[in-house]
């Protein structure tokens, strides 16, 4: 969609970043960033994960599940914190924050159509 810019945020370095992009592909559609220090994830108050969070039986269920059923198995940390925990976030065209926040668990999955349509709800309606 030409109206809508995609951004990801790495914790890893730069090398390790660009092989996770090669492996899972879409980057040609996303901006990534890179933030080591993860100064960007604290800003968006993204902290690193309780151990509920990051091994919770449902999470460990929804990883197997993960693998079992699509063939997507965790791979190892090259760098990063592999606590660290995921937000996604949708800001409109005015700099407001419209949908997402912090993940309630590792295995969640954002709805990012849902995403588009609550900023696109929230902007002005432009005259043709």
């Amino acid at each position: 969609m030409p109206d809508i810019h995609f951004i990801a945020v790495s914790h890893s370095d730069q090398a390790s970043t660009e092989t996770w992009l090669a492996a899972v592909g879409g980057s040609d559609q996303v901006q990534i960033i890179v933030d080591v220090e993860r100064e960007l994830f604290g800003l968006w108050g993204l902290q690193v994960s309780t151990f509920s969070h990051f091994l919770s039986p449902a999470g460990l269920w929804a990883v197997y599940r993960l693998g079992n059923d699509e063939g997507i198995w965790n791979r190892p940390t090259q760098s990063g914190n592999r606590w660290q925990t995921s937000g996604s976030f949708a800001v409109d065209s005015q700099g407001i924050v419209r949908w997402g926040g912090a993940m309630k668990s590792a295995s969640e999955i954002p709805d990012f159509q849902d995403a588009i349509e609550q900023v696109k709800a929230a902007e002005p309606m432009t005259e043709s």
